[in-house]
């Protein structure tokens, strides 16, 4: 994608409507991203054998990366709201560029920590602004934006077990710097979407904000709270279970079916391209339907496959993370832009709080479920996690902040 194209995309239509070439820009760099990121659960088959770590010692390696992940996207977002950063997602491109060569030359558990947390540290720059960046590009499609945002993190996110079992299982952790020329491409795409951003932001500087109603505007602070509280609950069962599966279905597979190393890699892309169609399918959806009725669809509807996985054979196990992958990650796009319709005024921090709950619950659950893993068996894990969906029944408490679409 040109540079220039991206560019001159504000002098040629006004942001009222759809920039594609901006959310195609997002969704690439998204891609990239996570594929990046996605590297260091896919490695920990590699990890733990090469340093002999424990489930624990993985759990753990998991919570920096995602508590680092996590704990500064708030913060980004609410500092970016006031004042808007064009360039800071190529820095944090360059944060998780700098974690990987380190992860590469790691000889010691203590220097892979620290490289998951620059690599964590990366996503939680490039997060709140591209999620921002988004919803400006939307021209109103605000579902369909945020989808299409997501769903290159998402395939990102199911490219790095395929990747790291093709090269980094075959030739070793040194490897792992190959994919620097990823991160370096994702650079240069963030570079030309910054510059169509301060294009943007010069052309609409001292432009007064037109009129907006808002369909929440009757709702008092104690209602919008006690939303945002479902919300974070929702998310909470959402993401620890997609820890369970994320970053201990490989194990599990080893464990219980006898498959090799890169079988169970094989087995994690695919329950990860299930994903990422949900993603692309949760956020169109909610746009036509209603994000609520999405979200009930989602949360809830994914526990018959969930309490059906611990009791599955092999071939019947790929169907249903399939069938939970698909419905379960339908939901995040829907509560995100639930979320921004709730506090219009404050997309960054919105959007900072949410990827990062969801990082930081996802690193925190892993490292708890590690602990029981070690004292208990993988297996209970999954017993365990299966009842988390049930969890979705708190949707019967959010407000409809929207009308489905006529059309």
């Amino acid at each position: 994608m040109e540079s220039t194209a991206i560019a001159a995309s504000p002098q040629r239509r006004p942001v009222q409507q759809t920039v594609l070439a901006v959310l195609f820009a997002l969704s690439a760099s998204h891609l990239i991203n996570d594929t990046l990121q996605s590297l260091l659960p896919a490695l920990y088959p590699v990890l733990k054998q090469s340093f002999s770590l424990s489930y624990a010692q993985v759990g753990l390696i998991t919570c920096i990366f995602q508590v680092a992940a996590s704990l500064l996207q708030p913060m980004v977002g609410f500092y970016t709201d006031r004042q808007p950063r064009p360039f800071s997602l190529a820095v944090g491109m360059t944060l998780t560029l700098a974690g990987l060569v380190l992860l590469s030359q790691a000889a010691s558990f203590h220097a892979i920590l620290a490289a998951a947390a620059l690599i964590g540290s990366g996503s939680s720059v490039f997060h709140p602004e591209a999620s921002r960046l988004a919803r400006l590009a939307s021209g109103g499609r605000h579902g369909f934006a945020q989808s299409l945002f997501q769903v290159g993190g998402n395939l990102g996110t199911s490219l790095g077990p395929p990747l790291a079992a093709l090269i980094v299982v075959r030739d070793g952790q040194r490897s792992v710097l190959w994919f620097t020329l990823f991160a370096l491409a994702g650079i240069m795409i963030l570079t030309a979407v910054g510059r169509w951003y301060r294009t943007h932001l010069e052309l609409t500087r001292g432009r007064p904000p037109g009129p907006t109603l808002h369909p929440h505007a009757a709702l008092s602070r104690r209602r919008i709270g006690w939303t945002l509280a479902v919300l974070i609950a929702l998310i909470f069962s959402k993401y620890v279970y997609l820890a369970s599966l994320t970053n201990y279905y490989t194990f599990y597979s080893i464990a219980k079916f006898g498959v090799s190393v890169q079988g169970a890699l094989m087995r994690l892309f695919v329950f990860l391209f299930a994903v990422a169609a949900g993603t692309m399918i949760g956020g169109p959806l909610g746009d036509r339907i209603g994000r609520k009725r999405v979200i009930w669809f989602s949360i809830l509807g994914v526990a018959p496959f969930s309490l059906a996985l611990p009791y599955a054979n092999a071939t019947w196990t790929i169907v249903l993370t399939i069938c939970v992958g698909v419905v379960l990650a339908s939901a995040f796009p829907a509560i995100i832009v639930y979320a921004q319709e709730l506090l219009p005024g404050k997309i960054g921090l919105i959007s900072g709080l949410f990827f990062g709950m969801a990082f930081g619950i996802a690193g925190i659950a892993s490292a708890m479920l590690g602990k029981v893993a070690d004292h208990t068996s993988i297996f209970f894990v999954y017993h365990v996690c299966a009842f988390l969906p049930l969890i979705g029944l708190l949707t019967v408490f959010l407000p409809e902040l929207d009308r489905p679409a006529s059309r």
